[in-house]
């Protein structure tokens, strides 16, 4: 339906994190960079600092319970030697500045120190010592900055990016030969080891699928996420990134709309991993940047034939909502997927066309736009 476009705007602006909330992201995120990186304890260890997460990705959603918050993470990349400090000593050094600056507000977690405020949460992600030349992309504008990719639309992973500012091409190819094929380094306190991480390819799959679909996949990860958090909630995994990764892979490119974006994606889900489900079997899917991590290395087999159930309930009612050549019954179907914050049909007598003045419907002449739309692809 024509008029669909409209109600997922006004669905995504339900959704999506409010003004207040962007801010309360930023001013928590910058105090504790800026304290970290003159932090006399510190100082000395810490290469840069930069932000990571669906809040960096541009496909966080607004928090559904009022005593949630939203939440940052911050990856803080130091010359630790993994070959010389254990995780938990890693970790520890950054108690004292816990204590300094948020007593009584952090706790210790599996592979971060996680910070409570009271108007965000923070993470706070140490990784081992980088090689010389990741650190030089480490200390760049691409990585150090504090823009997310919706606010950075031209961003690519480069040694010469800034912000409007054209790329330098030999500079560009190099940095991404170079960022590809090294990796992060993360304690995991409670299994004692270091681990693997490559959250700078999180990012730019990220940017690249959502140019391959024409800015309207983190639009279709947001929708997917609130459906997950607030229709089916159990079981608990997955959820956050890995629900975020298993879009990517299954999100179609060349989608025209949001709508679409759903269907492919709840029915790609259905359709590749039925064997799996049936069998109480986790599938592996390899993580951006670290082919041998399993995304999904942590959901049990019972858990993910749960959630692909749930899932090929949600992929027959998108079919059928996204089929519907009706606009009223349409919007009812994608109310039902998604719940109350989803705009409410059009009245019978609207449904053919829509009128202003009623209740329900934001009719759209000129092409309205909501945030993530197409970047810069790299």
């Amino acid at each position: 339906m024509s008029a669909v476009p409209s109600y997922f705007i006004d669905f995504l602006r339900n959704i999506r994190l409010t003004e207040s909330q962007v801010q309360d992201c930023k001013d928590g995120h910058s105090t504790l960079r800026e304290r970290l990186h003159k932090d006399e304890d510190l100082k000395d260890i810490i290469v840069e600092s930069f932000l990571q997460g669906s809040y960096r990705r541009a496909t966080a959603v607004r928090p559904f319970e009022d005593s949630k918050k939203s939440d940052v993470d911050v990856i803080v990349v130091t010359t630790l030697d993994r070959n010389e400090v254990t995780p938990q000593q890693a970790l520890d050094m950054f108690k004292p500045f816990l204590e300094k600056y948020y007593k009584g507000k952090y706790k210790a977690q599996g592979r971060s120190w996680g910070i409570e405020l009271s108007y965000v949460e923070l993470d706070l992600v140490p990784t081992s010592a980088p090689s010389e030349a990741q650190a030089q992309l480490i200390k760049s504008a691409s990585v150090s900055n504090d823009q997310t990719l919706e606010e950075a639309r031209d961003w690519r992973l480069s040694l010469s990016w800034r912000p409007g500012r054209a790329l330098g091409a030999m500079m560009e190819k190099a940095a991404d030969e170079q960022w590809r094929k090294e990796i992060l380094w993360i304690p995991d306190r409670e299994v004692k080891i270091w681990d693997e991480t490559h959250p700078l390819a999180q990012i730019v799959a990220t940017q690249v699928k959502n140019a391959n679909c024409n800015g309207h996949y983190v639009n279709v990860v947001k929708c997917l996420k609130w459906w997950r958090t607030t229709q089916r909630p159990k079981p608990k995994y997955p959820k956050s990134y890995p629900l975020e990764h298993l879009c990517c892979v299954n999100c179609s490119d060349g989608i025209q709309s949001i709508a679409a974006g759903v269907v492919s994606t709840l029915e790609g889900i259905r359709d590749r991993y039925q064997a799996d489900a049936l069998n109480k079997r986790t599938p592996f899917i390899s993580d951006h940047g670290v082919p041998g991590h399993n995304v999904l290395g942590r959901v049990s087999g019972e858990d993910f034939a749960a959630f692909h159930g749930h899932t090929t309930e949600a992929a027959e009612l998108a079919r059928r909502a996204y089929d519907d050549k009706d606009l009223r019954e349409s919007v009812i179907l994608w109310r039902k997927l998604f719940g109350d914050r989803f705009p409410e049909p059009p009245p019978k007598s609207d449904a053919g066309g829509g009128s202003p003045d009623k209740p329900g419907y934001t009719p759209r002449e000129n092409v309205s736009i909501i945030g993530g739309g197409r970047f810069a692809m790299s």
